[in-house]
Formats: C-alpha cells, sequence, structure tokens
C-alpha cells in the first residue's frame, strides 16, 4: 500500500505575512502557471513594501524574472497574480477587471478582508511554513 502524501506538487501551501501584523495563507497553483509558479517558488521567501492599484489590488515588488503566462484580465477577490511588468506579486481584494493582463499563479486562503488593514508602505512578506 502507498501512502498518499498530503504536499501536492501541484499546490504549494504558503503564508502572507503583514509584518507585525497579520498572516494570512496562501496557496500557489503550479497547474494555473507552471513556469511562473515556479520560478517563484525558487526564489522564496520575498518581501517588498505594499502598493496598491486602486481600491482592489494590493501587490508587492519582487525580484522575479518570468514572463507572462497564461494572461487574464479578470480576477476574482482572494485571487493572486503575478504582473511581469513590474516583477509584482498582485493579490485581489475584490473582483476585478483590470487594464493590464497578468499571469494567475493562486489564491489566498482566509481573513483576505484583513488586507484592507495594510498601509501603503507595509512590509509584505510570502515564504513557506516550516514546522
Amino acid at each position: 500500500m502507498y501512502e498518499l502524501s498530503t504536499s501536492s506538487v501541484s499546490k504549494k501551501q504558503l503564508i502572507l505575512e503583514i509584518r507585525g501584523n497579520t498572516k494570512i495563507s496562501c496557496d500557489l497553483k503550479r497547474h494555473l502557471s507552471p513556469r511562473t509558479v515556479g520560478t517563484i517558488m525558487r526564489s522564496l521567501p520575498l518581501e517588498g513594501n505594499a502598493h496598491f492599484l486602486g481600491k482592489s489590488i494590493l501587490y508587492f515588488e519582487t525580484n522575479v524574472d518570468s514572463g507572462t503566462e497564461r494572461a487574464r484580465s479578470e480576477f476574482k477577490k482572494g485571487d493572486v497574480a503575478f504582473l511581469s511588468s513590474s516583477r509584482s506579486i498582485c493579490f485581489f481584494m475584490n473582483d476585478v477587471v483590470s487594464g493590464k493582463a497578468m499571469t494567475p499563479i493562486g489564491k489566498l486562503g482566509d481573513n483576505i478582508d484583513m488586507l484592507k488593514d495594510v498601509k501603503s508602505g507595509d512590509v509584505l512578506c510570502i515564504y513557506e511554513e516550516t514546522a
């Protein structure tokens, strides 16, 4: 008999931390954009200052260099995307039709509304949770 692993190669559980404040679970999903998610996973942990695009998108810039993959411009609340032009990881606080095509990479877990407490300049960090 084989034992099934609870970790998955197609989904990676991460933590999005608003420094000194809140932690939100974040799943990167390889099937959405395999090359981009792989590049991001190899670059972890990632950290940057919070910025906003309007009132619906929270993002931080990274040094991840990955082109656009399976781009789309419609996202739902809780989606996570990569914007290759600014090398940014974007978190959607509401449903959005964006003027910029982005690479879908994952989904936030519970507590999405905690993002509304983030201030511009707060430090965001995304990393693997270690036991």
